[in-house]
């Protein structure tokens, strides 16, 4: 009655390939740049850049701020102030977000909130599978446009002259 049918995948099998390898707790905070592959559970405060090859997840008492979250699974059930960009993306009842989605996969709960836009993509490029080596017949120079822009990221900006001060 209460057997498994022989053609029933195993449970390992059942669960996805992803799966939480790290943890920031309940009452940590932590600022700066996340970067890494595996899976990463939120459950405390995050501000910063969020770069992840693999599963991020901002869990119910979770709280991130950052100017694009980029992972390729994205699950959201606290709160995110960010744009995100990921392969898939899972909004649940209690997640809420404000910032726009670029994905290629994406699911809500009913009681989900999302203030923002979402586009779809057939595909999303999260920059994870470039090799650090050009390819065959590539150059290694950086092209006119990035030298551009590098150009102007360097260029500094005139401060405001200042009077001099004179001791009285």
């Amino acid at each position: 009655m209460f057997r498994r049918r022989a053609d029933a995948a195993p449970a390992s099998q059942a669960q996805s390939a992803e799966r939480i390898t790290s943890v920031l707790a309940e009452g940590t905070s932590l600022a700066g740049k996340l970067t890494g592959k595996g899976g990463l559970r939120v459950e405390g405060t995050y501000d910063g850049e969020v770069n992840f090859d693999g599963l991020f997840v901002i869990g119910p008492t979770g709280r991130v701020t950052c100017k694009q979250l980029r992972a390729k699974t994205v699950i959201i059930a606290g709160a995110l102030r960010g744009d995100i960009l990921a392969e898939k993306v899972e909004i649940r009842a209690t997640g809420r977000v404000w910032g726009d989605v670029t994905t290629a996969s994406i699911s809500t709960q009913d009681g989900a909130f999302l203030r923002g836009q979402i586009q779809m993509e057939e595909t999303v490029d999260l920059g994870y599978d470039k090799k650090a080596t050009p390819a065959e017949g590539e150059s290694a120079e950086p092209s006119d446009q990035s030298k551009e822009k590098v150009t102007e990221k360097l260029v500094a900006k005139p401060r405001a002259k200042s009077k001099p001060k004179t001791k009285k």
